[in-house]
């Protein structure tokens, strides 16, 4: 079983990181240097040296500072070398928020406003940008080495950096208040199991639960809001699949961050300007059942493919994952329901809840608390049909104990009830200690 570590309670949100704006006279500088740089004509073997431009930009600035006549200590001329830098050859005033790994999202509401996210709480910085044009050669910078486009024609674009982060980018004439780009960080070492457990997520007893789940290859839907951490609950879910078998990850912006060896990602394109070379999650998943998947992982369903998930679940593809927004597990059935019915088929809605019902084993929910911190608030056993609703039994619900100094405060307790899939588990000679549905809620037993 996964080993308890002490529950710590979400930190209070730490004040934003003082910033200082650049002023006119560095901004000149910078300027300087870049038409400098543009400049010049150097060789291809400079050219192809990627630290080349680094220590370019540092000699210039040396050179510029020294024509200018100004007398700048080290530490401001290393200032402003970096400053330059991540102008030229980086994110802008982005940088420093994309190296603090105390922020989760960076939120950027035109040129004058740019907002963090820490600890699950927002707060607006001191940076800003020089302008609107600032803005889109940032944007420009980052999605056209993915072969992406934002302009008038394709005013809203989704995009990774290097990273993984996960970018998605507006532009006017849609956004009326300058371009806006969003950028959801992810931790540069994966979270674990234990890591969940540590910060109060999910206890020890339900850690033990799902990755008997995923061993005994059960389909896992994960439900929750935006913010939720359903991603990163699905990372975690994915580390409990055994490195022998071939997993097939399929996701619109390639986000999961899987530590076997047998992994296949795949990522979805969007047209090109004339509206032509689309493939679609739809396309990839049905693909993926040509490429001898044991494991399929949609990062996210949100429309039609929701259709041929649920066949492959029902046909042979066992232990599948994916992801998908709603409030509450009953309401992830209806989202399943009625993004079935986006496919295009004329199926009925008893059909639908049949496929659902058969396809469908454990539904993990997820709720982003008012203190910011992130929960597992529901595991359900999708059990069949009664009727013509699908029908579902808690496994373990989350228990309230109030706020305290402005958290919230909480566990998640077994209900007492076992599920049914337990014969399943045997057969894939998964095993689950009695601990797990031990301390059950009080009168639910």
């Amino acid at each position: 079983m996964v080993q308890p570590e002490p529950v710590a309670p979400p930190p209070d949100p730490a004040p934003p990181a003082p910033v200082v704006k650049i002023s006119r006279e560095d901004r000149e500088l910078i300027e300087q240097v870049q038409a400098r740089l543009l400049s010049e004509n150097e060789g291809p073997t400079n050219r192809q040296d990627p630290d080349y431009y680094a220590r370019r930009i540092a000699t210039l600035i040396t050179e510029q500072i020294e024509r200018s006549g100004r007398v700048v200590p080290d530490r401001e001329r290393a200032r402003l070398t970096r400053l330059a830098q991540s102008e030229m050859l980086g994110l802008g005033p982005l940088e420093e928020l994309l190296a603090d790994d105390t922020v989760s999202e960076i939120m950027v509401n035109g040129p004058d406003q740019i907002w963090i996210e820490r600890n699950g709480r927002l707060s607006e910085t001191a940076l800003r940008f020089n302008d609107e044009s600032h803005v889109r050669r940032i944007i420009d910078r980052i999605i056209s080495p993915l072969g992406r486009r934002c302009d008038e024609t394709t005013p809203m674009v989704d995009a990774r950096l290097p990273d993984g982060s996960r970018i998605n980018a507006v532009i006017p004439p849609l956004c009326l208040n300058g371009s806006t780009l969003t950028i959801r960080k992810f931790s540069k070492v994966p979270l674990k199991a234990t890591d969940l457990i540590h910060r109060g997520s999910a206890s020890p007893e339900l850690m033990e639960f799902l990755r008997a789940c995923v061993l005994g290859r059960l389909n896992i839907i994960i439900a929750g809001g935006t913010g939720t951490g359903k991603t990163t609950m699905l990372n975690v879910l994915s580390s409990f699949i055994p490195e022998s078998d071939r997993i097939i990850t399929i996701e619109n912006a390639a986000e999961l961050q899987l530590q076997q060896r047998h992994v296949v990602t795949l990522e979805s394109r969007p047209s090109n300007i004339e509206g032509r070379g689309e493939i679609s999650m739809r396309d990839l998943v049905v693909n993926s059942l040509r490429m001898r998947p044991d494991r399929i992982v949609v990062g996210e369903c949100r429309s039609g493919e929701a259709l041929d998930m649920l066949q492959a679940m029902n046909t042979g593809h066992d232990g599948s994952m994916t992801t998908l927004h709603a409030n509450n597990p009953r309401d992830a059935i209806r989202r399943l329901e009625t993004m079935v019915m986006m496919a295009g088929m004329e199926l009925p809605h008893r059909a639908i809840r049949e496929q659902i019902a058969s396809a469908v084993h454990v539904i993990v929910q997820l709720e982003r608390m008012q203190d910011g911190s992130r929960r597992i608030t529901h595991v359900c056993e999708v059990t069949g049909m009664e009727n013509d609703v699908v029908s579902m039994s808690d496994i373990f619900l989350f228990q309230h104990q109030g706020i305290r100094d402005g958290r919230v405060m909480g566990r998640i307790l077994p209900t007492g009830l076992r599920p049914r899939f337990l014969e399943q588990l045997q057969y894939h000679n998964v095993s689950l200690s009695p601990q797990v549905f031990g301390n059950s809620m009080p009168g639910l037993r």
